[in-house]
């Protein structure tokens, strides 16, 4: 149970990836420890989710690996090193993903390589539970509105800080030494109905796969490790690990898997999984003072 808690605790702070599971597109999260592996997957429709612990992993490589004999932790290594790339935005060619959807239930289907010879693997996805769509969902989103929208607040209030100086040194005589500068002055109401009219359709259009992309997944991981820090104030328990760093996950000490038939066979590496770059998002700062523009006026 512990060990649940722990990889459930740790995939809070994983940022959404989108992925592609054959034709059919999906955001994903995923938490890969010794103790076991834990996926969520949405099309923002439904959500599902497999809590597997190494037992369940021994028993399902027996049934869809029968030539492959290894450590449990090692075919969670393996597991890992063949998510990672998929939620990191890489493709990998030798590898590939498919999924079945049914009432209440996704399967997705994994088909690779290993020691040259086939490795199978199949998430068994059930509907996850409403407290953790919400946990993993409408929480961090309603948190990320709020801190856009004070991010907002904040860049208009500076933009009509800026337009006061601009006025100012005109009022003085100042005068623009490049025309192409010159700008109007902000006017809040106005930018708003424009975006309605002509920046929301196509933010609307990219579709959903693109719900997580760029700072977005920095945010998510921001607002979800502040939900992690109250959690421990409100329950000091001084037991708890730390959460594995966004984008990351523990690697696992053992060999990968080796065939019966070539022991002798090399390991494969195993690689860990890496938020894909994305720019520094600027949360809202203190106002600045003002300060006289350079090289904007003669």
């Amino acid at each position: 149970m512990e060990g649940s808690e722990e990889l459930e605790s740790s995939l809070l702070t994983q940022p959404w990836a989108s992925v592609c599971f054959g034709e059919s597109a999906f955001i994903a999260k995923a938490c890969f420890r010794d103790s076991g592996y834990v996926l969520l997957i949405s099309d923002l429709s439904s959500i599902w989710y497999e809590s597997v612990d190494t037992e369940a992993v021994g028993q399902r490589s027996k049934e869809l690996n029968k030539r492959l004999t290894a450590h449990v932790s090692s075919f969670l290594h393996r597991l890992c090193s063949l998510m990672c790339p998929l939620l990191a935005g890489q493709q990998d060619t030798t590898t590939s993903f498919s999924c079945h959807r049914t009432p209440g239930r996704l399967s997705v289907h994994v088909k690779s390589e290993l020691s040259g010879l086939p490795f199978y693997w199949d998430f068994h996805c059930s509907t996850a539970p409403m407290e953790m769509v919400s946990r993993h969902l409408v929480r961090p989103l309603m948190r990320m509105s709020l801190v856009l929208q004070s991010q907002l607040q904040e860049l208009t209030s500076l933009l009509l800080q800026k337009d006061a100086e601009i006025e100012d040194y005109r009022e003085s005589g100042a005068a623009l030494s490049r025309d192409r500068l010159r700008t109007e002055p902000f006017q809040e109401e106005t930018f708003l109905q424009n975006f309605m009219a002509e920046s929301l359709p196509q933010i609307c259009s990219a579709g959903d796969g693109q719900a997580f992309a760029s700072t977005l997944r920095q945010l998510y991981v921001a607002v979800t490790q502040q939900e992690v820090k109250q959690a421990r104030k409100r329950h000091p328990s001084g037991d708890a690990e730390d959460p594995a760093p966004a984008g990351e996950t523990p690697g696992h000490p053992d060999p990968p898997p080796q065939t019966q038939e070539d022991e002798t066979a090399p390991s494969s590496e195993g690689a860990t999984l890496a938020s894909s770059p994305v720019q520094k998002l600027r949360l809202p700062v203190a106002k600045a003072k003002q300060k006289k523009a350079k090289g904007l006026f003669s």
